[in-house]
């Protein structure tokens, strides 16, 4: 049962990140005025307005995730309390998570929608669906070998942790308005270095730059962990991460060509999010079978 509402938990997570961009690429931030937890004055908004029921649909997705987590506490608590304590404390973090994301989401709207809170609220997002996606690999994944911690296993976590960090710059990009500072790709205004002409544009063609990094690097992993003979879920998870990252790639292509439309935005996100939990599913694979994290098993993968 437990697996079960991990496995859901995470599907709705990931459901609440991209409404959390089609709530941003539609600017319904603010579709409940600065009200929270209410939506302008009443618990349901009116009909014939839709940007607050945009903002008010993801309100109820969160709340939707709340129940499922307390659900997965209960269960967490009565299986792996004695055993496989990984997997419950796993669960209180992603329960403080969601703590943290709630009242950051409760900010953003009260403080008028901040770029720097709402990056940080996308950030407290995606650990979330880590620390989810932790638990379910902790309750389900037995490895079949062990070995030693190496320079491949360093270099899987730091590919990690640079998706999340390129995910962060492509939010700072949105709020500091650099969106469509270049309007051409994949050039910025018809010029490869356009540092010249201006903030935005630097900001906006330095994310495609670490875009591109990124790409070399999830290369790299993908042929040391074939090179290296990683384990199967961790070959198959740094390439499902590539054709993510292609794809993500091309719709950002698109959201800049057809002047920022909602579904390439929405889409964008959508596709960095899975990128990102692909590629911690994947650590959290090696890091079993590298010993760096000791789960009690108790089933198959």
């Amino acid at each position: 049962m437990f697996v079960v509402l991990a496995l859901t938990t995470v599907f709705f997570t990931v459901g609440l990140i991209v409404f959390g961009a089609v709530v941003r690429v539609t600017d319904s931030g603010l579709g409940c005025n600065r009200d929270w937890p209410l939506c302008g004055g009443t618990i349901f908004p009116p009909l014939d307005n839709l940007t607050a029921w945009i903002e008010w649909t993801h309100r109820l997705l969160a709340m939707l995730i709340g129940v499922l987590g307390v659900g997965m506490l209960v269960f967490a608590f009565r299986a792996f309390r004695r055993q496989n304590r990984a997997v419950l404390y796993g669960t209180l973090v992603a329960a403080g998570l969601f703590a943290v994301q709630s009242f950051l989401g409760a900010l953003v709207v009260m403080l008028d929608l901040p770029p720097t809170m709402v990056t940080v609220h996308l950030g407290t997002a995606m650990l979330l669906l880590a620390a989810l996606l932790f638990t379910y690999v902790g309750a389900t994944y037995k490895p079949a070998a062990q070995y030693a911690h190496d320079h491949v296993s360093t270099l899987l976590y730091a590919t990690t942790g640079v998706s999340l960090i390129i995910i962060l710059t492509g939010a700072l990009v949105r709020g500091s308005g650099a969106t469509l500072a270049c309007i051409d790709w994949p050039l910025c205004n018809g010029s490869a270095l356009p540092f010249d002409q201006g903030p935005l544009q630097t900001v906006h063609m330095t994310h495609r730059f670490a875009v591109l990094a990124f790409g070399v690097l999830l290369g790299v992993m993908i042929w040391y962990a074939y090179r290296s003979n990683r384990p199967t879920l961790v070959k198959r998870t740094t390439v499902a991460a590539f054709v993510l990252y292609l794809m993500q790639s091309a719709v950002g292509a698109l959201f800049v060509l057809t002047a920022a439309a909602p579904i390439w935005g929405t889409l964008h996100v959508g596709l960095a999010a899975m990128t990102w939990a692909a590629l911690a599913v994947g650590s959290f694979v090696e890091a079993a079978h590298s010993g760096t994290l000791k789960f009690g098993y108790v089933s198959e993968a």
